[in-house]
Parts: structure tokens; C-alpha cells; sequence
């Protein structure tokens, strides 16, 4: 959240804030489901955040904020707001390191001055002393150097800190820009990580470069859901997303999109490599009886669809993955559980 909500929601103001996010849900019919108390909130601390825009932007085209529409701004919007936050705590916690270390070195060099100061003192006054007056001289000299090497160790040991505590704080960042990137429920890449490597891919110097898109949705899985249970349909999901996440290894990637459907990138491969191996994982999943865990009942068997498009020379991400989802609708439209490749869309589209 942003600092305002952060501050809000450990005062007395929140429960003002909660108060105005339930209302806001009940206005719109949205179920005060955990995940959806958590969109809500969002906008109820900042109407204006990109979020609510969007919010306001499918209202007002007439959509629903069902629950797939939830998981999708979900992805779309919160892990980015939490890693800004992670982001912002993060460089706070490097300003503060940096002032400590600039502190430390401050005060090194104001030693070494003062040092410089009583080497020079000494040196005048060595040929004006006596003899036994030199060891006032020598002790004010080592008391001196002992003062600078301590500073040294002083800084030495700030400096091994202060790195040590940057590498933790990258770590740190790293493993919350992977969490962001990630779909929590499957362990595969989120929608956002896939929309920017598409973006990525198909936005390359290379218009030529080959790339196949290829999205899958599982066979009617609300049905399975609703019979079974979400706890169940989880399970299902997270079965699936891994026989996909055996075929998606780098430089391939495969994510969840939203709800029961996947996408999944193939740079360098043709779309009959990759209607070869979807075919591949269709069957492994549709040969598999799924049991549930808990009570080792028989739970049936589920199907995939998915349509497949190669990129076309110059194509923009909007108009490939437009393709696939064609190729996905042929899929279903003709008995599920197969794969379509979106030349069959335009060849019947020929033809008729």
C-alpha cells in the first residue's frame, strides 16, 4: 500500500477505511472475499491510484467484477504496489547505510588531518628540542598514530558491515521482484511476467525473430469447481501448471494468466514443435484419474484446449496473442481437449 494507507490502517482511521471499502463492494456487488477486501482497500485509501482507474474504467464499460476479474487486477496491480513498497523500504534502509558510512568517513579523515597537523608540529619542533625532551615528542606521535589506526579499524569494520547488509538487501529485493513476477497458488510466472516478456519479445529490433504463443485453458473447470470444491479445483490447477512448467523450462516461459488459463512462450520454435508438445501434455493430463487427498475419492479425469500462433513478421503482442486466443475458441467450439493452431482459424475462415 502507499504510505498514507500504510499509516491509516494502524489508527483509528481504519476502521473509517475498511468501513468505506465493504461499502464499496456492496455498491458494486463485489463478495467481500479476502482477496477482494484487499482490492477494495487499495481504492478506498486512493481513488485515484491506477487500480481504481481501472476499476472505474470496466464499471463503466459494463463489466463484472467476477473473480477472475479480481485475480487478473490482482496480478496486474498488487504484487507491483508491494514491491514498490519493498522497493522504497529498501532504499530508505540504503540512504540510511550510506549516511552511517559517510559519517564514519568524516570523521577518518578529520583524524588524518589532526594526524598530518602533529607530524608537522613534530617535524618544526624536532630541531629544537633536546635530546631528552624527544620522548614527549614520541609519545604525542604514537598516541597519534594509534588515534588514526583506530579510526581505520573503525572504518574498516563500518564498511564490512555496511556491505554485508547491502548484499542481504539485495538478496532481499531479488526475492521479492521473483515473488512479484509469481504466481503464488502454481509456482509458475504471473501474468505480469509473461505480458512484459511478450512485450519484450515481440517489441525486439528482430521484427523477423521466431516466437510461438500458445494459451491453454482447462475444460470445464468452474463445473469441476463447483462440484468439488476451491480447494480441490486448486489442486487441479496446481497439477496442471506443473506438466506445463515441464515443457515451459528457459529459455521457454510458462504462466498462469488468470483463473484455469495458462500462456505459454516458445522463442526460436515453430508452431508445430509446439503443437507437438501440447499435444504431448494433453494426453498426459487426460489419461491421469485425479484423486482427491484428503479422502482418496475418485475425482474423474480433466481435459486442456489451447490455441497456438506463431508470430508473424512485425506482429505486436496484442495481435499474437488475439490469434491464440481464436485458435483456443476453435479448440473449444470443437469438443475441447485438443490443440489448435490459428492457421486452422484462418483456413476455415477461408473457406467459409
Amino acid at each position: 500500500m502507499n504510505n498514507d494507507i500504510e499509516i491509516s490502517v494502524r489508527s483509528p482511521a481504519a476502521y473509517a477505511l475498511a468501513g468505506e471499502a465493504l461499502r464499496l463492494m456492496q455498491d458494486h456487488g463485489v463478495w467481500p472475499t479476502p482477496l477482494n477486501y484487499e482490492l477494495w482497500l487499495y481504492v478506498a485509501g486512493d481513488p485515484e491510484c491506477p487500480l481504481a482507474q481501472e476499476i472505474q474504467r470496466l464499471i463503466a464499460a459494463g463489466e463484472v467484477i467476477t473473480e477472475d476479474v479480481s485475480e487478473s487486477l490482482a496480478s496486474k496491480f498488487i504484487a507491483r504496489l508491494k514491491l514498490n513498497d519493498e522497493v522504497r523500504d529498501a532504499g530508505l534502509k540504503l540512504t540510511r547505510e550510506l549516511a552511517s558510512i559517510t559519517e564514519v568517513i568524516v570523521d577518518a579523515q578529520k583524524a588524518q588531518k589532526t594526524y598530518g597537523e602533529t607530524l608537522e608540529g613534530a617535524k618544526r619542533s624536532m630541531s629544537a628540542v633536546e635530546t631528552l625532551s624527544l620522548r614527549g615528542l614520541i609519545d604525542s606521535l604514537t598516541e597519534a598514530t594509534n588515534a588514526v589506526l583506530t579510526q581505520h579499524n573503525q572504518l574498516e569494520n563500518r564498511l564490512t558491515e555496511s556491505s554485508r547488509e547491502v548484499n542481504r538487501l539485495r538478496k532481499h529485493l531479488d526475492q521479492v521482484r521473483m515473488e512479484a513476477m509469481t504466481d503464488a497458488l502454481t509456482n509458475l510466472a504471473n501474468r505480469k511476467s509473461f505480458d512484459e516478456a511478450l512485450d519484450a519479445h515481440c517489441g525486439s529490433e528482430d521484427l523477423s525473430s521466431l516466437l510461438t504463443l500458445a494459451v491453454i485453458d482447462i475444460d470445464h473447470f468452474k463445473r469441476f469447481n463447483d462440484t468439488w470444491g476451491h480447494q480441490t479445483g486448486d489442486q487441479v490447477l496446481r497439477y496442471v501448471a506443473s506438466v506445463l512448467a515441464r515443457i515451459g523450462r528457459p529459455p521457454r516461459l510458462a504462466a498462469r494468466y488468470g483463473g484455469e488459463e495458462f500462456g505459454l512462450l516458445f522463442p526460436g520454435e515453430s508452431s508445430a514443435t509446439v503443437e507437438r508438445l501440447l499435444n504431448e501434455a494433453r494426453t498426459e493430463i487426460a489419461s491421469r484419474v485425479l484423486k482427491r487427498r484428503s479422502t482418496n475419492e475418485d475425482l474423474g479425469t480433466v481435459t486442456i484446449s489451447a490455441g497456438v500462433a506463431q508470430r508473424e513478421y512485425g506482429e505486436d503482442s496484442f495481435d499474437l496473442l488475439d490469434r491464440a486466443d481464436k485458435a483456443l475458441y476453435m479448440s473449444k467450439n470443437n469438443g475441447r481437449n485438443r490443440v489448435t493452431l490459428a492457421d486452422d482459424v484462418n483456413a476455415a475462415s477461408s473457406a467459409a
